[in-house]
């Protein structure tokens, strides 16, 4: 049954890409829409270069910054960013408005574009990272399907008990943190935050690499690294989660983001530094008023990655605050 849509909604879009659905998987049908800044949009774009998609999903990539009342805007002046390649919209807005003249909800990234139905499929990235990875298997070649399985049988367990304090507390703990306008409210999510890094990196430990899980590339994956490849770069600066530095505190994440950076083919090629750097710092009036872009630091992620696990140490962030916090986490 198709999905009815009700306009004038804020709840957004959440539909999915199967065989016998709504959106069936065919070539060139699908246009995805992202902003190379995003760590949410980041999911979908590193999904696209992992299952080799780049061909079959086509992108359009909105300017960093400024994000002003319309909200995001196409310019294809600025490095990387595009136009708009299916309408030439000068704005991010204008294709919620498309499917849905009355929407009322935010104008985010990514949005996935049904060009046959002329309409919105999804513009979820937690939803999208669930089901995109299998999406169009049937399109694929047999060989590049039997590659990658983010959610494998075996560790769905062991994924479904990690993904909500890995999302809670440090993929959106970052903005619990960043965003706020009290000192205490700061605190509050600053600790949890770092009680889950040092969480994150014994269990990686625990594990041996090179993933999360160990040997399998697996959706946990895909979830950390658009944070953790942005926490020194933005986040330690921009919104003060200077307790503790991933390249500095944390060796077994630092060589986990190496080895993914440097060695897997997609990480790096859809990671854009210009992008997010430039996002966050001439974004946000309000945390960085004179809209400077720090330099460093440098270089964006460390080389020299470490294969053998076992010489790993793991790190942690003493404060006595997060040890505390860190006792309480199940």
């Amino acid at each position: 049954m198709a999905e009815i849509h009700k306009y004038g909604t804020d709840d957004g879009w959440h539909g999915v890409i199967k065989e016998g659905g709504e959106f069936p998987p065919e070539k060139d049908r699908y246009h995805l829409y992202i902003g190379l800044f995003c760590p949410f949009a980041h999911r979908a774009n590193l999904v696209r270069h992992l299952k080799h998609l780049t061909d079959i999903l086509p992108i359009s990539i909105v300017r960093p910054y400024p994000k002003g009342e319309p909200g995001w805007r196409f310019d294809e002046t600025y490095p990387n960013a595009t136009p708009d390649h299916l309408f030439n919209s000068r704005f991010m807005h204008q294709l919620y408005f498309r499917d849905d003249p009355a929407y009322k909800g935010k104008y985010s990234v990514p949005l996935l574009w049904d060009k046959k139905a002329g309409r919105i499929v999804n513009n979820e990235s937690a939803e999208m990272l669930r089901w995109l990875p299998n999406a169009f298997d049937s399109v694929l070649g047999e060989q590049k399907v039997k590659e990658l399985d983010f959610y494998p049988e075996d560790l769905r367990e062991k994924i479904d008990e990690i993904s909500p304090w890995l999302q809670s507390l440090i993929c959106a703990g970052v903005y619990k943190s960043g965003f706020v306008s009290t000192q205490e409210a700061y605190e509050k999510n600053m600790v949890p935050l770092f009680a889950a890094l040092n969480k994150l990196e014994a269990l990686l430990h625990k594990y041996g690499g090179p993933y999360m899980l160990g040997d399998k590339l697996t959706e946990l994956d895909l979830l950390a690294y658009p944070t953790i490849v942005r926490f020194d770069t933005v986040y330690v600066q921009h919104f003060k989660t200077n307790l503790g530095m991933i390249r500095h505190d944390y060796p077994v994440l630092n060589n986990w983001l190496k080895n993914s950076y440097w060695n897997v083919k997609g990480f790096k090629e859809s990671t854009d530094f210009l992008h997010i750097k430039e996002n966050y710092t001439k974004s946000h009036s309000d945390i960085n008023p004179h809209a400077i872009t720090p330099l460093g630091p440098y270089p964006d992620v460390e080389e020299g990655y470490e294969s053998d696990w076992s010489k790993l140490k793991p790190g942690k962030v003493a404060h006595p605050r997060v040890l505390e916090a860190m006792s309480r986490l199940i």
